[in-house]
């Protein structure tokens, strides 16, 4: 069953799942679709056609599934998809796609996305990331899985940002950032791969060495970028992780960090 404060306002189309706890103040719309056991703080407004996964904490005053920032939109029925296990914290907004791109803006399961953050139309994130207070993303951004944004990093619009990135507090992100890179800076520049965050998920010295004869070659060889990704297709042979790289620079449209 489920705990609607009294004061809380949810239009008797929106479809809550058991266990669903919406706190005072609250508005929910017909559109909206709660999944099992998220809980919803007060004064939030959960709108637009949007999704949330089960077991969410989404903390007070935020603003979910709120119509676009985008000067072209119409009122286009876009949507808002949020996996499971997210940790939404107070103020944050995530905003529903466009239909120039694919009209979602998706967000994946087990992040944890703290206060005053911003997700703007069209974004992608991953699943296990970390949004520091008053991240920002621009439209059309993806995040790789286990990504780390520092405070008040801010992402320009169509970056690409891979799995395992550590962006430190105030970067300013113009480009794509491959797999495994720590940047830092206004605006950021690399700074080596993200060794403390890949030895804690588990990545063994083999595949770090890997990884940093990696980045060597991409950034500190004087290699041109055609010359380095074809030396890393060599090591990837070897090393699966380098792989990954690999794929990013092939899928990267904006340039990388470099």
């Amino acid at each position: 069953m489920t705990g609607i404060h009294p004061t809380a306002i949810v239009d008797p189309r929106a479809r809550l799942a058991a266990g669903v706890r919406v706190g005072p103040y609250s508005v929910i719309d017909g559109d909206v679709e709660v999944g099992e056991g998220t809980t919803i703080g007060a004064h939030c407004v959960v709108t637009g056609h949007t999704a949330i996964g089960r077991d969410n904490r989404i903390f007070h005053f935020c603003s979910i599934g709120e119509a676009n920032q985008d000067k072209k939109y119409r009122g286009e029925p876009t949507r808002l998809a949020i996996g499971d296990r997210n940790t939404i914290r107070e103020y944050c907004s995530l905003h529903r796609g466009t239909v120039q791109d694919a009209g979602v803006t998706t967000v994946g399961s087990d992040n944890w996305i703290m206060a005053s953050c911003h997700i703007a139309h069209d974004c992608r994130v991953g699943s296990h990331t970390v949004f520091a207070n008053n991240a920002t993303l621009a439209g059309h951004v993806w995040i790789g899985d286990h990504a780390v944004l520092g405070g008040f990093t801010g992402v320009h619009q169509f970056v690409r940002i891979g799995a395992h990135v550590m962006a430190g507090v105030s970067s300013v992100v113009l480009q794509d950032v491959p797999p495994y890179v720590t940047v830092a800076g206004h605006p950021c520049a690399p700074h080596g791969i993200n060794s403390e965050g890949l030895k804690r998920r588990g990545f063994t010295p083999e595949a770090l060495a890997a990884l940093k004869r990696a980045y060597k070659t991409l950034y500190k060889s004087g290699l041109t970028l055609a010359e380095a990704r074809s030396e890393l297709e060599r090591q990837a042979q070897s090393a699966p992780e380098v792989g990954a790289i690999v794929e990013f620079l092939a899928a990267s449209t904006r340039g990388i960090v470099r």
